[in-house]
């Protein structure tokens, strides 16, 4: 029985900021990687963020370089995506991911999926 949780997506004008957060439950431990995708409707599932276990490695998606930053906690079993200076073209679905091995911007290499949180930007 494993579970991600996402929350904090919402409506927000373009320039603002939201802070999302991924809640796991269930055998977490062997877990290392946690990652973002986003996916707008009729679109694919991008990379966004990644991070590794002790958050000593992170990698971002070119588009949100210097916008967005990732953290986790493993005391609470949970990972953060803060995103500051919102564009129209961040709306979308955002998920969460964890894996067994090392941080990658490669999708089916994630092994557990949270159910996703709707982050929309006005412009």
């Amino acid at each position: 029985q494993v579970q991600l949780v996402e929350s904090g997506g919402g409506l927000v004008q373009a320039g603002g900021s939201l802070r999302l957060s991924c809640a796991a439950s269930g055998r977490t431990f062997s877990w290392d990687a946690m990652a973002w995708f986003r996916q707008a409707p009729g679109k694919d599932r991008d990379f966004v963020s990644t991070i590794s276990r002790s958050g000593g490695i992170t990698s971002y998606a070119d588009s949100v370089k210097g916008r967005f930053t990732i953290s986790r906690d493993n005391a609470k079993n949970t990972v953060y995506l803060q995103m500051n200076g919102l564009k129209a073209e961040d709306t979308a679905v955002y998920y969460c991911a964890a894996k067994a091995a090392g941080p990658s911007d490669y999708a089916p290499s994630y092994e557990y999926w949270g159910q996703g949180t709707q982050v929309t930007v006005s412009s």
